[in-house]
């Protein structure tokens, strides 16, 4: 029996492989979802801006637009989340797919429970909170439903991860956040030995938040154990 979210959900897969399209195309239309597939960007680009996808799974190797720059013309219209397919050592790629938007990735070769259970856990986690309050704290207004952050009366602009890091430091706030609390909290068990997540992801909130990135008052680094959110910082 497929859940909820499947029944709802389309994804679109980007690989110049054919038999790994293939293979994600028959594992996720066995689950319910609805599937398209594209082999490089361009045409990943016009299915997308056509088919309004819920989740991209692209692979970051293509001819003519990799997968970075895939995750970057995406970003600049919608923040709908990106799964990115990269081969196992590649950690500067990684950390620059994630710096271009990118929401998660699988390492190859992987499992296809695997995959599905990320796939399910960021489709989850892009859609309606369990708890829909709005809230204010400090300097900042979280409006839960419209998946919006104020900063001062600001809106300011959060891909789903983004989003859903900071939800979770703006529910905890004045407290010291631990890595693998954070990386657990947000992308689960399975992430808890990848720090970098954390890295790139607070850099990019930083850019967002802060005054002055370089100097963060809101977004505090507890060197070798975490991250603090002070709301109302001190001038």
């Amino acid at each position: 029996m497929t859940s909820a979210v499947a029944e709802k959900s389309r994804v679109l897969i980007v690989d110049d492989e054919p038999q790994i399209t293939r293979v994600l195309k028959t594992v996720l239309t066995s689950q319910g979802y609805q599937v398209r597939t594209a082999a490089e960007g361009e045409s990943a680009l016009a299915n997308f801006n056509e088919w309004k996808p819920e989740l991209v799974i692209t692979d970051l190797y293509m001819p003519h637009m990799d997968g970075i720059e895939l995750c970057r013309r995406i970003r600049a219209q919608s923040n709908v989340p990106i799964i990115v397919l990269s081969v196992k050592g590649e950690e500067a790629t990684k950390v620059e797919a994630l710096d271009s938007g990118a929401d998660d990735y699988v390492t190859k070769p992987f499992g296809t429970d695997e995959l599905l259970a990320r796939v399910r856990a960021t489709l989850r986690r892009s859609g309606a909170e369990a708890d829909s309050a709005s809230f204010d704290v400090g300097d900042f207004r979280v409006d839960i439903d419209a998946r919006r952050v104020h900063v001062s009366g600001n809106e300011v602009r959060l891909t789903p991860k983004e989003f859903e890091l900071f939800v979770y430091m703006a529910r905890h706030p004045n407290r010291v956040l631990g890595h693998r609390t954070l990386l657990e909290a947000v992308w689960g068990e399975a992430s808890q030995e990848q720090p970098e997540y954390l890295r790139v992801f607070m850099g990019q909130l930083r850019k967002k938040l802060e005054p002055d990135p370089s100097t963060p008052r809101y977004l505090v680094t507890e060197p070798w154990v975490g991250y603090k959110f002070n709301p109302v910082p001190q001038r």
